[in-house]
């Protein structure tokens, strides 16, 4: 009988969990209509989807504007908010610790860096248009390289990496701070427009290279999940119970790294996703990872989309940077953590 219980309380719980899915999919996609109807050409949101839904070959104003210019920017919104915050979900778990994020360790800080060396000094590992994107991703991974490297000298463990990050994030931070010092005016004020964050600057080849790694490393977390449910209970516990902690640190850092460099190094710095949708997520569908990770993703592709469109609404015609947004949305939410949740919240 107390069998019986436990199993449909259990399954009423997933079926929960499944339709808050689905819910927040529902919400993305309506989300996604009234982001595609603002701007100087007016249009509805009914005559959005039809026009999303006649394809791109439509010859139409309506089909034009929306194809061509709109979509771009709401889909690398929808790709740069999942990827943020299932990183910062991924970090979270492994870790074990509420305030890890791709941020707070380094690795944004590293981004800022490489942009700020292609648009300063010119250098970067390859030529021509990607020269700026090319350095944030190529130094995002080197970010996360050296902090697993550091790590791994006094053994691979939550405080070890969350060391090393500050470590690292700190050391790229006064990188970029020389580079902004040595710079012309108009180089700096590209360098400190670049760390706003913004998505203006999305095409469909952006998009499309965003997908694919977002296609490569989504798939592998969600294989993963039970194992980082299993770190929760502690480095020993996990071992005992089959799980290689080690390796699913390495691929969680390194999926995770690799995640927020796809997107930031065509968007420049979005700060607060990657820390805020793991936990608004947690709060209403719970920290079992099968469901957190998928629902992470998809609360991060809502808060980003809904402050680009805040952002593109509030002071129009004038765009504020979805990287202000974010924090402007995101702070208020952190500060509630901080005084009104329980300590056991975690």
């Amino acid at each position: 009988m107390e069998q019986s219980r436990i199993l449909d309380g259990y399954l009423q719980r997933t079926r929960s969990r499944i339709l808050i899915l689905f819910a927040l999919a529902l919400l993305l996609l309506l989300l996604t209509g009234v982001a595609a109807t603002l701007g100087s050409y007016p249009i509805s949101v009914l005559e959005v989807y039809a026009t999303i839904f006649a394809g791109p070959g439509a010859g139409s104003e309506a089909g034009t504007i929306v194809w061509d210019y709109r979509l771009p920017r709401i889909l690398m919104g929808i790709l740069t908010g999942a990827a943020l915050g299932l990183a910062g979900a991924v970090m979270q778990g492994i870790l074990r610790n509420p305030l890890a994020s791709p941020f707070t360790l380094g690795i944004a800080s590293a981004a800022s860096f490489g942009a700020s060396l292609a648009i300063i000094l010119g250098a970067g590992f390859v030529a021509g248009g990607y020269l700026i994107a090319a350095n944030a991703f190529i130094f995002t991974l080197l970010a996360a390289a050296l902090v697993y490297g550091l790590a791994q000298v006094r053994g691979i463990t939550p405080e070890t990496m969350i060391m090393a990050g500050i470590a690292i994030m700190y050391l790229f931070s006064a990188l970029t701070s020389f580079l902004q010092y040595i710079g012309t005016s108009e180089d700096v004020h590209a360098v400190v427009f670049w760390m706003f964050g913004s998505l203006g600057r999305a095409t469909w080849d952006t998009v499309t290279i965003a997908f694919l790694i977002c296609a490569l490393t989504f798939p592998i977390f969600i294989f993963y999940a039970r194992s980082i449910n299993a770190l929760a209970a502690g480095d020993e516990t996990a071992a005992s119970l089959g799980v290689a902690v080690e390796r699913v640190r390495l691929i969680g850092m390194g999926g995770a790294s690799l995640l927020t460099a796809g997107v930031i190094c065509f968007t420049g710095t979005i700060g607060f996703i990657g820390l805020v949708a793991p936990h608004i997520t947690r709060m209403i569908i719970g920290g079992d990872n099968r469901f957190l990770l998928p629902g992470t993703a998809l609360m991060g592709a809502i808060i980003l989309l809904a402050a680009d469109s805040i952002g593109r609404m509030i002071m129009a015609p004038m765009i504020l940077p979805v990287g202000i947004m974010t924090a402007f949305l995101g702070v208020p939410f952190f500060l509630y953590l901080f005084l009104r949740r329980r300590r056991d919240y975690w």
